[in-house]
């Protein structure tokens, strides 16, 4: 019913910047919170940072003071600005959204999972 996909991963040196874009499509949805997640070889998925449809945001520590993330509702979109990016940034990253169905009852929620994009940061 709704796909996630994610734009803007590559590989990047120390320091740098990249720009993740993840659009969302589908029919007779409307999204709640969006996110990054990333999940490094041998480690575990993490939350990396979320918004709310209202523009609140959670970011790990690990990425506070340089990652910002940010959503367009009108183009179901959001993005996140990487900066000062470091080696252990290094991760697949997905991006999540917790989809409300237009018929669903109204507590119901599902999250959909991006097919991941690849960040690497190396020298």
């Amino acid at each position: 019913q709704v796909q996630l996909v994610e734009s803007g991963g590559g590989l990047v040196q120390p320091g740098g910047s990249l720009r993740l874009s993840c659009a969302a499509s589908g029919s007779d949805f409307s999204i709640n919170a969006m996110g990054w997640y990333r999940q490094a070889p041998g480690k575990e998925r993490e939350l990396v940072a979320a918004i709310t449809s209202g523009g609140s945001t959670d970011y790990a520590d690990s990425v506070k003071g340089r990652f910002t993330i940010s959503r367009d509702n009108a183009k179901n979109t959001v993005h996140l600005q990487m900066n000062s990016l470091k080696p252990e940034d290094t991760a697949v990253y997905y991006c999540n959204a917790s989809v409300h169905g237009d018929y669903d009852p109204p507590d119901y929620e599902y999250d959909y999972w991006g097919q991941g994009t690849q960040v690497t940061v190396s020298s």
